[in-house]
């Protein structure tokens, strides 16, 4: 499994909770870029195609020094055109180091996702399902063996540059 284990809340979180709700952000920061690793500014699209599994975009809708807009989404083929579900828009708070769902399709083919998004009402019930249910993908896509990643992540890159400069 990945390192977001290693994360030490500063204070007792509850699932929930605002706090267990910034601990989600983090750990869901260090899963995706355990997945997408460096992406250049100039990346506007990629595609990862393993067997067994649909087909998983990933696009930076936008990007700034501090944060990256993303869509994350399965592609898949259907007599109508190409569907995208979850269809998942994603913003990363690079300096915060968190990573939050900002918004996801308003239909879904998963009749479990479907329910998720009609099932809470407050604002933060809402968050805590949509990156839950982000997390619990993240962890999907590893198992199927996705990845952006040409082997290392930001995190191992800050790393090694403080070793060569440190």
């Amino acid at each position: 499994m990945l390192a977001d284990s290693y994360i030490v809340p500063e204070c007792i979180v509850r699932p929930g909770s605002f706090g267990g709700l910034m601990a989600l952000y983090e750990s869901n920061f260090i899963k995706l870029d355990r997945l997408t690793g460096m992406l250049a500014d100039d990346v506007s699209e990629l595609i990862s195609i393993v067997p067994g599994d649909e087909r998983l975009m990933l696009a930076i809708e936008s990007a700034s020094k501090y944060t990256r807009c993303l869509r994350l989404t399965y592609l898949f083929e259907e007599e109508a055109g190409e569907v995208a579900d979850p269809d998942l828009i994603v913003r990363v708070y690079l300096d915060a180091r968190m990573t939050e769902v900002r918004g996801w399709a308003n239909y879904h083919r998963h009749r479990v996702l479907d329910g998720l998004s009609q099932r809470f009402r407050t604002e933060l019930d809402r968050r805590w399902s949509e990156n839950m249910m982000f997390s619990k993908w993240l962890d999907y896509l590893f198992d199927c063996g996705h990845s952006f990643t040409n082997g290392k992540s930001l995190s191992r890159v800050a790393e090694e540059s403080t070793e060569i400069n440190g």
